[in-house]
């Protein structure tokens, strides 16, 4: 089974790493530089979610190729305290940082495919997934 890259989120500074990776990969996939802002601005939303409300997790990249087209999937997974009510957070405008509330549904918007499992006390794993157009 191959590896796939990932990047340890356990310092505000891993969040940078995270996105230079998925940039990258982003690229060597054939993404445009308007999605690789996507992608990027995705992935820096889900490690600052890891950051500031787990403390740790990791942020993994997995190159796809199916039904004839190729994407990027992304995981962020913490064993953080989980989230309370996933329905309030995927708001528009929900924020408990202070920060816009672009948040969840702002990756969801920036990506194809997005998906949430939040356990309370176990953690939260979300994967999203961004195809090549």
């Amino acid at each position: 089974m191959e590896l796939k890259p990932c990047v340890n989120i356990r310092q505000e500074w891993d969040i940078v790493g995270a996105r230079q990776l998925g940039r990258e990969k982003a690229k060597e996939l054939g993404f445009g530089t308007v999605d690789q802002a996507r992608i990027a601005t995705a992935i820096s939303e889900l490690a600052r979610n890891i950051y500031l409300y787990a403390g740790t997790g990791k942020v993994e990249f997995e190159i796809i190729d199916q039904f004839d087209r190729k994407g990027l999937k992304i995981v962020a997974a913490d064993e953080g305290p989980g989230i309370r009510d996933v329905g309030e957070v995927m708001q528009d405008g929900y924020s408990t940082s202070g920060g816009l509330g672009a948040g969840l549904p702002g990756v969801k918007r920036l990506m194809d495919y997005f998906d949430i499992r939040s356990e309370n006390g176990e953690g939260t794993e979300i994967e999203a997934i961004k195809w090549v157009r």
